[in-house]
């Protein structure tokens, strides 16, 4: 029975990305063993992909915290042995970048990248043992989707299918569930737009956070907005059970809001700072994105797409 191996390790709009690609190989081999290796916070994604079947998790972030703890030289022995079970008919580097290009490296199998012309970090095609040109400008899915035909010998499907199973939600149908934070402050939308899209919707609006400055900025929306809650911090696990059973996720440029929209929520990513051409919600029937580089939308275009 074929094998295949992905790896695709962060971030977490990144790991969404390549769930269209790991179902296309799936239908291109029926009945393959597809297995992933991710970084360890981002492994529940992988998990819910319904056509994989083992998660190897790597701590790369955190080893590089603790090189020399023997605990995280341990764990990294560890990794190459779970990789090591495995032979491989065909390993894919969809990351290409130096640090996922080691990763395959220490795998079993004729290893697939990008070529220097079209990787991320140019010397990752140094480790590869047959290179694919793909082209940059491609939204970052459709470079997935090509780059596994490629390698599998396949053509990229007409349809996308995330693939990942829903987690059963609770009853959030009354809600509305803001992403308010983002790795970059030229992605953040005011927080006067998001109080004035709370009160235009009329639905009580979830705001989780990540770290304490996010909590705070969630805190001081939440105080403008009857009926708004601030909850515990939640697993990604959890999130994606929010996100299942609200009525609707706002978001800015954040790998949540691309995962609400994988996982079939009605989603509006609004982009401030990034180009949604290239890494924006892309293949959800559910959702769509407003804004642009310099130009973030006002609540108004926000409330008419939800109309």
């Amino acid at each position: 029975m074929p094998r295949i191996l992905f790896v695709k390790t962060s971030s977490l709009g990144d790991v969404v990305h390549n769930c269209p690609a790991v179902s296309d190989a799936a239908r291109a081999i029926p009945g393959a063993q597809i297995d992933w290796v991710v970084e360890e916070p981002f492994a529940p994604v992988a998990a819910m992909h319904s056509s994989v079947r083992r998660v190897i998790t790597v701590a790369v972030r955190r080893w590089r915290s603790a090189a020399w703890s023997p605990a995280a030289w341990r764990e990294m022995r560890e990794f190459r042995r779970a990789l090591a079970v495995e032979r491989y008919d065909a390993v894919l580097d969809t990351q290409s970048l130096l640090k996922s290009a080691l990763i395959a490296a220490c795998a079993h199998g004729p290893r697939h990248g990008l070529d220097a012309a079209s990787a991320r970090e140019p010397l990752a095609a140094c480790f590869y043992g047959t290179r694919h040109a793909v082209p940059r400008e491609l939204h970052a899915v459709e470079r997935n989707r090509r780059l596994t035909a490629a390698a599998l010998g396949s053509a990229v499907p007409t349809s996308l299918e995330y693939g990942l199973r829903a987690p059963r939600g609770g009853d959030e149908s009354s809600s509305a569930v803001f992403l308010t934070m983002t790795s970059r402050d030229d992605k953040l939308w005011p927080e006067e737009s998001w109080i004035e899209l709370g009160r235009g919707l009329g639905l009580n609006a979830v705001l989780p956070w990540g770290n304490e400055a996010e909590r705070r900025r969630a805190e001081r929306i939440a105080q403008a907005l009857p009926g708004a809650r601030v909850p515990s911090r939640m697993s990604l696990a959890e999130l994606a059970t929010l996100f299942v059973g609200a009525r609707v996720v706002v978001g800015v440029d954040t790998g949540l809001t691309h995962l609400a929209a994988a996982l079939g929520a009605r989603t509006v990513g609004i982009y401030c700072g990034s180009d949604p051409a290239l890494t924006g919600i892309y293949g959800a029937p559910r959702a769509v994105n407003l804004g642009a580089i310099g130009r973030a939308p006002r609540p108004a275009e926000v409330l008419k797409a939800l109309a």
